[in-house]
C-alpha cells in the first residue's frame, strides 16, 4: 500500500450543504399548502352541504394535492433543523432530492391511475354532469394557477454557466456578445480590440475582435503570452475564422493571469482574474423543481379536462374526455420519468460532471502532478464534494497546497486530498 496523507483543509468546517433559496423555498412551499388545504376544506364542506358528489371527490382530489406538497415541505424544514447534525456525513442537503425522488413516484403512481381511469371510460363509457364537473375543473385550474404563481418566486436553481471574463460570442459567425465585463480592451496603434476566452461548446480559446472601424490584422501579426502567479509563460498563436482571430490551442485552467499582447506596433499587458464561479455546479432545487412540476401537472390536466369537457358537451364526443385524461397522464409520466432520473442519480452518488472533473484534472496536470484517483458527487444544490489523490515529486506540497489551487472551483464545498509523495504509478 502506498504512503500518503491527507486531509481536508479545515477540520472544523461545517457541513451546512443546502441550497441558496432553501427558506425561501420552504416558505412558498407552505403557503401552497395552506392554499390547497382551504380549497380542500371549502369543496368538502360546500359539496356535502349542496349535496355534490363531484364537489367533494374534487376536494379529495385537493388533499392529495396538498399531501404532495408536504413531502416538499417537510423535506425543508427536516433539512433546515437538522443542517448541523452530525449523524448527516455529509449534511442534510440531498433531503430535497430523497423529496423529490419519491414526488416523481408520485407523480408516476398518478399517471397510471389517470391512464387506467380513462380507458375504462373508453371501453365503459359513463354520463358526465357537465354543469358540475366543468365549473370543478375550472375551480381547480385557478388553484393550480395560484400554486403555480407562489412557487414561481421561489429559487429553483439553475445549472450555472461558465463566467470567468469571458465572451460568449457565435462559434464561427461574425456577431460577438458585447460585455465589458467578459473581455479586455487592447488599444493599439493598429487599431481597437477585444480579447477574450471563448469556451461556449468549445475548448477554452482566446479570440480577438476587432473593434468598430478597426481592420482585422492577420493571424502572424498576433501573439498572446499568458504569464500565471508562478511565473510560467505560455505562447499562443492564432487562425483566422470569419472576422476575427482565434488561437490555435486551447488554455488550460485556471484562468486567471497577466496577458501581453503583441502586434505589429509593439506589446500591450491585460489582465484576466479568475471571478467567484462554479464551473458547471447544478444548483438545481429538485425539491422545489418536483412541487412545481406537481402543481403545473395537475393545471395541465386540468386545461386537458376542461377541452375534453367543453367539447363533449357540444359536440356529444364523450370520447374526448377520456383522450384528455390520456394525453395528461403520458405527460405528467414524461415529466416524472426525467425527474426520476436526475434525482435517482444524484441519491446513489453518481458522477456529478465530467466537465468538472476534467477541470480538476487540469490543474493537477498544470502544477506538473499526476491525478491518481477522483470522486467527485453532489451534496446538495450548488454543493459537491470530491476526493482528490495526487501522486508528486515535489516533497514540500502538502494537501494545502492543492486545497489553494482547487479553491477557484466555487462548488467544491467539501474537498479531501490525498497525497502520495514520490511515487510511481
Amino acid at each position: 500500500m502506498n504512503n500518503f496523507y491527507g486531509a481536508p483543509f479545515n477540520a472544523d468546517h461545517d457541513h451546512v450543504f443546502l441550497g441558496v433559496g432553501h427558506e425561501k423555498n420552504e416558505r412558498k412551499t407552505w403557503a401552497v399548502i395552506a392554499l390547497c388545504t382551504a380549497m380542500m376544506l371549502v369543496e368538502i364542506i360546500g359539496g356535502n352541504l349542496f349535496g355534490s358528489l363531484a364537489l367533494v371527490a374534487d376536494g379529495l382530489h385537493m388533499s392529495t394535492h396538498a399531501g404532495a406538497m408536504l413531502i416538499a415541505a417537510l423535506a425543508y424544514t427536516y433539512a433546515r433543523k437538522h443542517a448541523n447534525d452530525r449523524r448527516f456525513v455529509f449534511g442534510t442537503g440531498k433531503l430535497g432530492d430523497l423529496a423529490g425522488f419519491t414526488s416523481a413516484i408520485i407523480l408516476a403512481m398518478i399517471a397510471l391511475l389517470i391512464g387506467y381511469e380513462a380507458v375504462s371510460r373508453f371501453l365503459s363509457p359513463v354520463p358526465i354532469h357537465f354543469s358540475e364537473a366543468i365549473p370543478i375543473a375550472v375551480v381547480g385550474l385557478a388553484v393550480n394557477i395560484a400554486s403555480a404563481w407562489l412557487l414561481s418566486g421561489a429559487d429553483h436553481g439553475h445549472d450555472h454557466g461558465h463566467s470567468h471574463g469571458h465572451s460568449h460570442g457565435h462559434a464561427d459567425g461574425g456577431e460577438h456578445d458585447d460585455h465589458d465585463e467578459e473581455m479586455q480592451r487592447v488599444v493599439t496603434p493598429d487599431g481597437v480590440f477585444q480579447l477574450s476566452i471563448f469556451e461556449d461548446g468549445v475548448p477554452p480559446v482566446f479570440r480577438f475582435v476587432p473593434e468598430g472601424t478597426s481592420q482585422l490584422l492577420s493571424p502572424g501579426e498576433v501573439t498572446v503570452t499568458t504569464i500565471r502567479a508562478d511565473g510560467s509563460r505560455q505562447v499562443f498563436s492564432f487562425m483566422q475564422k470569419a472576422d476575427f482571430l482565434e488561437s490555435t490551442s486551447e488554455i488550460p485552467e485556471p484562468h486567471g493571469f497577466q496577458v501581453v499582447v503583441g502586434t505589429p506596433s509593439g506589446e500591450q499587458t491585460v489582465e484576466f482574474a479568475e471571478h467567484d464561479h462554479d464551473h458547471g455546479v447544478d444548483s438545481r432545487d429538485h425539491n422545489m423543481r418536483a412541487a412545481y412540476i406537481h402543481v403545473i401537472a395537475d393545471a395541465a390536466v386540468s386545461v386537458m379536462a376542461i377541452v375534453g369537457l367543453l367539447l363533449a358537451q357540444a359536440f356529444g364526443w364523450l370520447w374526448m374526455d377520456p383522450l384528455a385524461g390520456i394525453v395528461g397522464a403520458l405527460v405528467i409520466a414524461n415529466w416524472s420519468y426525467g425527474l426520476i432520473r436526475q434525482t435517482g442519480a444524484i441519491l446513489v452518488d453518481a458522477s456529478a460532471d465530467a466537465r468538472i472533473e476534467g477541470k480538476i484534472k487540469a490543474v493537477i496536470d498544470d502544477v506538473g502532478d499526476q491525478l491518481v484517483d477522483l470522486h467527485v458527487w453532489r451534496l446538495g444544490p450548488g454543493h459537491l464534494g470530491a476526493v482528490v489523490s495526487v501522486t508528486t515529486r515535489e516533497p514540500k506540497r502538502t494537501p494545502q497546497f492543492y486545497h489553494q489551487h482547487l479553491a477557484q472551483f466555487k462548488g467544491l464545498s467539501h474537498l479531501t486530498v490525498e497525497v502520495h509523495p514520490g511515487v510511481e504509478v
